[in-house]
């Protein structure tokens, strides 16, 4: 899988792992179909840096639980 191409198929990996590395519990935020596929380097950035950290605090979970609502249709 190529996370660099902006699919909808790697929308959904992208936001499925992300709710996964969150510890999300509603799943709703994460639902593919409220994002814009435009907002797609946003959301590779912010899940670059979920991977990469693999560890996070739970004022950066917050952080990033926010930018993924900002960035929400």
């Amino acid at each position: 899988m190529n996370l660099n191409e902006p699919t909808q198929e790697n929308l959904k990996y992208i936001l499925n792992e992300l709710a996964e590395r969150l510890d999300i519990a509603n799943r709703i935020l994460v639902d593919e179909k409220d994002y814009d596929i435009n907002r797609y380097d946003d959301l590779k950035f912010m899940y670059d840096v979920v991977v990469q950290k693999q560890q996070l605090s739970i004022n950066e979970k917050h952080a990033f639980i926010d930018e993924l609502r900002s960035v929400r249709k």
